[in-house]
């Protein structure tokens, strides 16, 4: 098998998940690694802990992904006497590359909450907390009937105006009659001075991302047969896009707390943490809401999604409970809680994270799915259904 580039790896993984998603406070990227290598074996795990590079190295991976960072917060050094700095001097040694997306893949379309909403059977409707899409703009302007249309349309495509998706030149246009008077000191392109003139015009519309505002408005003005070219710039209301924190999504059919929270035990990986439930054991479970990972800061949206059951990770006990009390006043229903372990909600992503470079790299790039629990909690116990009798000394 002929293997890519670790670059090429990394091209594909940045385009599936935008390191610009990422939160501000985050690090993701490439912490250690040449783009220039050749890599030939991937593998993909939750967490960069000793026994996942141990993997990597054991079974020839020149590229380890993970969605946790290493080296979440500053560092000064990183030295082999360290248990994080002994891990990048293992990898390095080894030639191996460490890549993470976290936040970012929390982000992306499809993201870490697809991939646990699709292990759960939802089908997925929107982001709990969907991201602004991209801040647009449009610009409508008037131009002479004829190539000065094209000329000045083939101007604002060219300074990214009329982008949409795949397309380029997306534009809106109608024909009407335009009418200026040219004043002594004008240099009419059409018309003479002191002459009302009237003359056939289209209309063009093209949306534009905000950010190329400046550049779009010089290429009109340079591109425009007037002197002083007349337009119109709207700034587009805010749209919520496909991606953002959490999905919403829905099960095939109803069923009760009880068997929503089996559902999510057979599903997911099991660990120590398992899975436990607040609620009704006996309510109905249609609409559901997930956050792959830490969810508590999204209790809120949750009970705003109007959804049944909201799944996640690391959900603490007082915000847990506060959320169910004010589910208890008249007309407030709040969702039942389902909590996870924080690994266990995080683990499908993997396998989505492996088949984008799979499917990117046909055939050049075998890649693996670390199994391995790396879930901090290692024991579970539980006390008996009901305490055992005292007795009187």
């Amino acid at each position: 098998m002929t293997g890519a580039r670790l670059g090429d790896v990394l091209d594909v993984l940045e385009a599936a998940y935008p390191p610009a998603l990422a939160e501000s406070w985050d690090a993701v990227g490439l912490v250690c690694g040449d783009p220039a290598e050749p890599v030939s074996r991937v593998l993909v795990a939750v967490d960069p802990v000793p026994a996942t590079v141990h993997e990597a190295l054991d079974t020839g991976a020149q590229l380890l992904v993970t969605h946790h960072p290493l080296l979440l917060r500053g560092v000064h050094g990183v030295p082999a006497d360290h248990p994080k700095g002994q891990l990048v001097h293992r990898l390095v040694r080894a030639g191996v590359g460490l890549f993470t997306a976290h936040t970012n893949a929390d982000s992306a379309d499809p993201g870490v909450s697809d991939a646990l909403a699709d292990a759960l059977g939802l089908r997925v409707q929107g982001p709990l907390q969907p991201r602004a899409a991209e801040d647009l703009d449009k610009i409508v302007t008037f131009v002479p009937v004829g190539a000065a249309t094209t000329r000045v349309l083939d101007a604002l495509a060219g300074a990214g105006a009329g982008q949409i998706g795949d397309y380029s030149h997306c534009a809106w246009s109608t024909e009407g009659i335009g009418q200026f008077l040219p004043h002594d000191g004008a240099a009419p392109a059409i018309g003479r001075v002191g002459e009302l003139e009237r003359v056939t015009e289209t209309r063009l519309e093209l949306v534009l991302p905000r950010g190329r505002r400046r550049a779009v408005i010089e290429a009109l003005r340079a591109a425009h047969p007037y002197e002083e070219p007349a337009f119109d710039l709207f700034e587009l209301a805010e749209i919520p896009g496909r991606q953002g924190l959490g999905r919403v999504g829905e099960l095939p059919g109803p069923e009760s707390l009880a068997a929503f929270a089996e559902r999510a035990a057979a599903a997911l990986p099991a660990t120590a943490w398992g899975v436990r439930a607040a609620g009704d054991p006996e309510r109905s479970i249609r609409r559901v809401a997930v956050c792959g990972g830490a969810g508590d800061s999204a209790l809120a949206a949750a009970t705003a999604a109007d959804v049944d059951a909201y799944l996640t990770a690391d959900l603490r006990h007082h915000p847990a409970g506060e959320h169910l009390l004010a589910g208890t006043l008249p007309g407030r229903p709040t969702p039942a809680l389902v909590d996870v372990a924080h690994w266990a909600s995080e683990h499908p992503w993997c396998e989505q994270a492996a088949g984008v470079i799979r499917s990117a790299l046909r055939g050049t790039v075998d890649v693996s799915v670390s199994w391995q629990r790396t879930d901090p909690w290692t024991v579970g116990a539980r006390a008996p259904e009901s305490p055992p009798e005292r007795t009187e000394q």
